[in-house]
């Protein structure tokens, strides 16, 4: 057994009370409470910390590795994109974030292959939802190809019922758990963009139909309107950001608030507004992009969403050159400042919340939870940013193994720390 004692503890919805320890036995969480434990039992002494769960990526792309537009992603060879995926899960997990729900892998294959490689301890990396990648239309987001060449991205292209049933069973039959699919289009489709909607209803309805017979886990990438109404028609598990949801949308997200789960995906918007001059995208091109009516939207319709107590997680898209892997934390933060949540309902967002999205005992400190754990230099309830420097970071666990050890004289049984 091992007890942390003396630390500060989020445990996914609240502090828990002063003097509240955790008992940890193999990879679960025995107890919790005041003088949990045996007086055999290993301590960590976690005075001046913070206890909280491992954090949960609920839109991550751990294959998107440092691109600047989408059909860099088609430009890799498979091998190397193996290589800089695992890269990436490495760094998330040093990174606090113990799971994370793969909004879609870039390429076939690529984020199954990860998950069972993570669980084989082939690889070192969080938890892991495997996506199929992002299903799409002609002239949908995703859809690299030109009349005079042939470029990949990655998106799965399927137009009509009977090509979208064909592409969606052959990500059944490559395991992955997550089934993703584009409704809207994007800002980055000069042909599509965000108040766009490529997909046709009974495209949509073919997609579901396969992942329901399957019992998979359905998300969908859906910026206009009429997208995030068909996904909530549809039945979508994981509706992704819903920037231009008008009245009507907004009523029916809030009417399945206790089924469904929104991701807004916000980092991406916030950096190419505030920071894309770095890549490049001057302010003129980010305008005429229509990135600044879509963060004032995107602001506007999160902050509602906000008020009518849906299930919202963090994950902004990183893994772009403008958004790099690793600095995911950010979300927490652009929660508190642009939705109005407070510094306790954004972390639940990015642990219990998460956690939910999984579908695992996860993103919660209580007994009979995985032991995902972060022991966090500094006070994350009063600033959240803490998180984002990985120095803050003392201890983290995943599984009952400590992955890092930065406690001052405490020396561990080595079965609880994770090999190099």
């Amino acid at each position: 057994m091992l007890v942390i004692k003396g630390a500060k503890v989020f445990d996914g919805r609240k502090a828990a009370p002063d003097g509240t320890d955790v008992a940890i036995v193999g990879n679960t969480i025995e107890a919790v409470g005041i003088g949990v434990g045996s007086g055999d039992a290993t301590t960590i002494d976690g005075t001046g910390l913070t206890l909280m769960p491992g954090m949960v990526e609920g839109h991550c792309h751990p294959s998107f590795v440092g691109i600047d537009e989408n059909a860099d992603l088609g430009r890799i060879g498979p091998e190397e994109h193996m290589l800089r995926t695992a890269q990436n899960l490495k760094l998330l997990l040093e990174c606090g974030f113990t799971s994370i729900f793969e909004a879609a892998s870039a390429k076939p294959m690529l984020g199954v292959t990860a998950r069972d490689a993570i669980k084989s301890g082939l690889i070192v990396g969080p938890r892991m939802l495997a996506g199929s990648p992002e299903i799409t239309t002609t002239a949908g987001l995703g859809d690299e190809r030109k009349r005079h060449i042939y470029e990949e991205s990655f998106g799965l292209v399927a137009d009509g019922p009977d090509e979208m049933r064909r592409v969606a069973r052959e990500c059944v039959r490559d395991g992955v758990d997550i089934m993703k699919i584009n409704i809207s289009g994007d800002e980055f489709v000069s042909h599509a963009r965000a108040e766009i909607t490529p997909l046709e209803d009974d495209e949509l309805a073919a997609f579901v139909r396969v992942a329901r017979a399957f019992h998979k886990t359905t998300a969908c990438h859906a910026r206009s309107s009429e997208s995030v109404k068909m996904a909530v028609r549809h039945g979508l598990d994981c509706i992704y950001h819903c920037d231009f949801a008008d009245e009507e949308a907004l009523d029916m997200l809030e009417s399945v608030k206790d089924r469904i789960f929104v991701g807004p995906a916000f980092g991406l918007v916030h950096n190419v507004v505030f920071e894309g001059e770095r890549v490049g995208m001057t302010e003129d091109i980010v305008d005429s992009m229509g990135f600044l009516r879509k963060f004032e939207k995107t602001c506007e319709t999160l902050t509602a969403i906000r008020k009518r107590g849906l299930r919202v997680v963090v994950g902004g898209d990183y893994g772009f050159n403008i958004t790099p892997m690793g600095t995911n934390a950010r979300d927490i933060a652009h929660f508190v400042k642009y939705f109005g949540y407070s510094p306790l309902e954004a972390l639940e967002c990015a642990t219990r919340i998460g956690g939910a999205l999984m579908s695992l005992p996860v993103g919660e400190i209580r007994t009979g939870c995985y032991a995902d754990l972060l022991l966090v230099r500094g006070d994350v309830l009063n600033d959240v940013s803490v998180l984002q420097h990985r120095d803050n970071l003392v201890m983290i666990m995943k599984d009952g193994v400590i992955y890092k050890n930065q406690l001052a004289n405490v020396t561990l049984d080595a079965g609880l720390i994770a090999a190099e």
